[in-house]
């Protein structure tokens, strides 16, 4: 048995980290679902759940500061200390993005959704529901493959996103006349394209914790 092993035998079974970031990956789920399904209504239907994505967003930044709250009073924790607040901050950048996807169409009246802003919301929800996968098997750290899988699909999804917000700014620049919109949706794409890289950077995260303690 190694000392890390032994290590997390003796340690008490966590009952407030783990539950925070399920919390938070739970949460990302729900903005990401809720902005996937936004694009995909008329623009009249959509103020209803960017108002939720508004509510979500605030929620999850609510879930850090508990996160950050708890390190400050607990000095026992089921990991380095510095990886929790990076775990946790590195979840809360995401919504972050998400919110900031949402926020620029309900700014810009973007009124016509493209199929490459449907197709980086669907990216980046799949991206989530892997982190969540993730994040669930945190409490039991002896199923590393788990981990690694969600976050080996989670590199393959950013590097999808990247194709198709380099073929939709092409199309943009080659088939859009009115520089309002030109700015408008790339403005859009580049902020969902960077929600992607955020989620990379959870999965470069969650396996470096998994790498240390499995």
């Amino acid at each position: 048995m190694s000392i890390n092993s032994i290590f997390q035998f003796l340690v008490p079974k966590d009952k407030k980290f783990f539950p925070l970031f399920e919390e938070a990956s739970s949460n990302l789920i729900e903005l990401a679902s809720n902005l996937h399904e936004a694009v995909n209504l008329p623009l009249k239907e959509r103020e209803v759940l960017f108002q939720k994505i508004d509510e979500l967003e605030q929620r999850g930044e609510d879930i850090t500061r508990q996160t950050n709250l708890e390190l400050s009073r607990n000095f026992i924790t089921p990991f380095d200390r510095e990886d929790i607040h990076t775990l946790i901050t590195s979840i809360d950048n995401v919504a972050d993005y998400l919110h900031g996807a949402s926020s620029r169409m309900k700014l810009y009246q973007v009124d016509k959704i493209t199929k490459s802003i449907r197709k980086m919301t669907e990216i980046n929800l799949e991206a989530c529901q892997n982190i969540d996968s993730a994040v669930k098997e945190l409490r039991n750290l002896k199923n590393f493959k788990v981990i690694k899988d969600a976050c080996a699909r989670i590199n393959k999804l950013e590097n999808k996103s990247d194709n198709v917000y380099n073929k939709a700014v092409f199309e943009i620049f080659e088939n859009e006349t009115d520089a309002k919109n030109i700015i408008k949706y790339k403005e859009v794409l580049s902020v969902l394209e960077s929600a992607t890289d955020k989620c990379k950077s959870v999965a470069n995260i969650l396996e470096s914790i998994s790498v240390k303690h499995s």
